[in-house]
């Protein structure tokens, strides 16, 4: 999320530091990572370097690498209106694939590369490598590519009761950003094989239950401690407190092929956190969710995806994955309503109905002409965005700079 520079190491919010609006709506703002490819064959090229090199002046303080030398990353500026959220990830999103295409390459808002070819390297950083050599190579493809959303909170103890409150909200969204079914060539079978992949990573899990704000603290310094983690940055737990800001951090999804999926997930994200902190303030406990039927859960999101079925966490069995979607939205109207989201995520919701998930789609396309090239191609396209023709002015004011992306924090 852009406002800041990116912290290797990440400082810890202070318990004093309130979001700084000014107002009890709660800010939003928006990570996504994509993949680089060759136009022609669909493999993932190493070519970041060169894209950033292309990119526009105006638009470089929000744009960075990633982990692996075939992705890059933006993060938009945090903020109140979708409106404003939608205008700058637009920008980024057009200027980037415009930076690819100079560089000759094409930008994908993918989970993973469906088309089989050789692993990029790692971007040349210290970190990166000391990442590589302790715990092996446990991205096998040419990397992972997921949506961060940040919603801002009033303190770290809040952050953290917000933080039970979620868990048994996340998997519905997780099936709702599935957009990886190909790997190597194939299908997977799985709606999101990105999570699969993610999942090596030893601190990649659901968010535990946690007492407070020191013991969110102290179980960090005691995951350093063992080994499993070089630093807080990589606490991979699908929900986390920002290491730089006063948010939450959720971090389940793979990267939406279009803005307009992205901007329905911030949404209901967004009004998610903010109901449930209406919770905490009046004293009202989580729901009680077992860990194991929550990684259930979790798999179940990764596997089917939203045209699937899922695990209701609230009262057991298994529903439609809509059933559960739309049960959210209920539950969240009053925070879409008041946050003036009301009308847009409704609208959004029902293109995502008609339209069907990431993964999808993406069977659709392939469906249709067997050819994961046109998959990629139609990808490219949803990236780009209808409303955000090749070529397109860039209107002033998207800059700022990167903070806590992706591997790297």
């Amino acid at each position: 999320m852009a406002g800041g520079v990116a912290a290797v190491d990440g400082v810890r919010p202070a318990a004093g530091d309130p979001e700084p609006t000014g107002t009890d709506l709660r800010t939003v703002g928006i990570e996504e990572e994509f993949l680089l490819t060759d136009p022609h064959t669909g493999v993932a090229v190493p070519a970041v370097h060169q894209v950033m090199e292309q990119v526009p002046a105006e638009l470089r303080g929000q744009v960075q690498h990633e982990f692996q030398t075939s992705q890059i990353e933006i993060g938009s500026p945090p903020g109140l209106e979708l409106s404003a959220l939608r205008h700058s990830l637009g920008l980024l999103r057009t200027g980037l694939a415009d930076a690819a295409e100079a560089a000759g390459v094409r930008l994908v808002a993918v989970g993973t590369g469906p088309v089989d070819g050789p692993v990029p390297p790692v971007v040349d950083k210290p970190r990166f490598h000391e990442m590589i050599d302790r715990y092996g190579l446990l991205v096998p493809g040419p990397g992972n590519n997921g949506m961060h959303v940040h919603v801002g909170i009033p303190d770290p103890e809040t952050g953290v009761q917000v933080l039970n409150h979620l868990r048994p909200w996340l998997p519905v969204l997780h099936a709702a950003t599935t957009n990886s079914p190909f790997f190597a060539g194939a299908d997977t079978g799985y709606a999101s094989w990105r999570s699969v992949e993610w999942e090596r990573w030893p601190s990649v899990a659901p968010t535990p239950v946690l007492d407070s704000y020191a013991h969110y603290e102290r179980l960090i310094d005691q995951l350093i401690d063992t080994g499993m983690m070089l630093d807080e940055g990589m606490l991979y737990w699908y929900a986390r407190l920002s290491a730089n800001y006063p948010t939450v951090e959720i971090r389940i999804g793979d990267v939406c092929p279009s803005l307009d999926d992205t901007l329905l997930v911030a949404a209901l994200l967004r009004a998610l956190v903010a109901t449930l902190i209406a919770d905490v303030e009046a004293g009202r406990p989580p729901v009680r969710v077992d860990h194991h039927l929550l990684v259930a859960a979790h798999w179940q999101a990764a596997h089917e995806g939203l045209e699937g079925n899922g695990f209701d966490l609230l009262d057991g069995g298994v529903r439609p994955a809509w059933h559960l979607l739309d049960r959210l939205v209920g539950r969240v109207s009053p925070e879409l309503d008041r946050h003036g989201d009301l009308a847009e995520v409704t609208a959004l919701l029902d293109r995502l109905r008609r339209r069907g998930s990431g993964a999808a789609r993406q069977r659709a396309t392939f469906a249709r002409t067997g050819r994961l090239i046109d998959v990629l191609t139609d990808l490219a396209d949803q990236t780009r965005g209808a409303d955000q023709p090749r070529g397109a002015d860039r209107a002033p004011g998207a800059t700022g700079s990167g903070a806590d992306r992706g591997m790297e924090d």
